[in-house]
C-alpha cells in the first residue's frame, strides 16, 4: 500500500490517494494498524483522498481507533495540499467533500512552487446542544455551563473531587462535538486524566473531543486538546475552531484569535456570517509504501 504521511500543527496522519490506488476495503482496521507509533506508521489516524461528484475531492477521516469523524480542520489542510501539489485539481482555490458537507479552502504556493498554508472555511459553527449532540445542559447554546462528573473512576488525590465540584464547559461542534474548558494553567492541567473521562460521559451520547484552555491576551489562547478516539494530540484543528467560538461566547471577543497548540499555531476568526475560518501550515513529512 503506497500513503503518504503528512501533519498540520504536529496533527499527523496517513494519506492514502484513492484518485489513483483501490479503496481499502477495511480503513477502520487499516487506521488502527497504521497508527500504531510502535509496530505501524505512526499517526493520529488514517485519511483517504477519494474523487467527488460535487468537489474537487473527497475526504474521509478515521481516528487511530478506528472510528470514522466527520471533519479535521487540520487533515483537510493537508489534503489539499495534496490535490494540489499531485497536479489532481487546479488551485489555488479547492472544494473538498467532507461528513459535514463541501468546504471552500484557499492555498498559498511557496516558491518551491509546492503548497505551504492553507486556510479553509470550516463551515458555521453549530451551538444547538440537540444537533452537538449533547444532553443534560439547560442553556442553548451551552455556555459556561458547571459539568459535574460523580463516578469518573478516578482514583488521583484531588482528581475525583475536581470533576465532582465541577468545570465550566462550553459545547460547539464543527461537524464534530467539543467541549471547551477554560482553565488558569493549561500547561499544567491533567488533560490525559480528565479528557478521557469527559470524552466518555453521558452527557455526550456520541462520545466528545475537549479542548482546555488558557486565555493568555486578547485574541491569545493556549490549546490542550484530547480528541475523541485518539487521546492527547499536538493540535486539533475543529478543536481551535470551536475554542475561538467559545471564546466570543464567553468574553465578547469576535476578532482574529491566534491560538498556540503543542505543534504549532493556527489563525483563525468567526465572522459576522457564523462560518469559522483557520489558516495554518499543511507539511509534507514522507512517503512509503507499507505490506499489509
Amino acid at each position: 500500500m503506497k500513503f503518504v504521511k503528512m501533519q498540520g500543527a504536529g496533527n499527523d496522519y496517513v494519506y492514502i490517494d484513492c484518485f489513483r490506488n483501490p479503496v481499502p476495503e477495511d480503513p477502520r482496521s487499516l487506521a488502527i494498524k497504521v497508527s500504531d507509533r510502535h509496530f505501524g506508521i505512526g499517526s493520529d489516524g488514517l485519511i483517504l483522498i477519494l474523487p467527488s461528484d460535487k468537489a474537487d475531492a473527497r475526504m474521509r477521516m478515521f481516528n487511530s481507533d478506528g472510528s470514522e469523524s466527520a471533519m479535521c480542520g487540520n487533515g483537510i489542510r493537508c489534503v489539499a495540499k495534496y490535490v494540489l501539489d499531485e497536479g489532481l485539481a487546479a488551485g489555488p482555490g479547492l472544494d473538498i467533500e467532507t461528513g459535514r458537507g463541501v468546504l471552500r479552502l484557499e492555498s498559498e504556493i511557496g516558491a518551491a512552487g509546492l503548497v505551504e498554508r492553507v486556510c479553509v472555511d470550516m463551515g458555521e459553527a453549530i451551538l444547538d446542544p440537540d444537533r452537538i449532540p449533547a444532553s443534560g445542559f439547560a442553556g442553548n447554546p451551552v455556555v459556561r455551563e458547571t459539568l459535574r462528573i460523580t463516578d469518573s473512576g478516578l482514583d488521583q488525590a484531588g482528581l475525583a473531587e475536581l470533576l465532582e465540584d465541577g468545570l465550566a464547559c462550553t459545547l460547539v461542534s464543527m461537524g464534530n462535538p467539543h467541549c471547551v474548558i477554560f482553565v488558569e494553567d493549561v500547561a499544567t492541567f491533567p488533560v490525559g486524566q480528565v479528557g478521557p473521562v469527559i470524552e466518555h460521559d453521558a452527557h455526550f451520547p456520541e462520545r466528545t473531543n475537549v479542548e482546555f484552555v488558557s486565555i493568555e491576551g486578547p485574541g491569545e489562547v493556549r490549546i490542550r486538546t484530547w480528541e475523541r478516539g485518539a487521546g492527547e494530540t499536538l493540535a486539533c484543528g475543529t478543536g481551535a475552531s470551536a475554542v475561538t467560538v467559545a471564546l466570543a461566547l464567553t468574553t465578547g471577543w469576535r476578532k482574529p484569535v491566534r491560538a498556540h497548540l503543542l505543534g504549532g499555531d493556527l489563525d483563525l476568526e468567526w465572522r459576522e456570517d457564523g462560518h469559522v475560518r483557520m489558516s495554518g501550515p499543511a507539511v509534507l513529512v514522507f512517503r512509503g509504501e507499507m505490506e499489509l
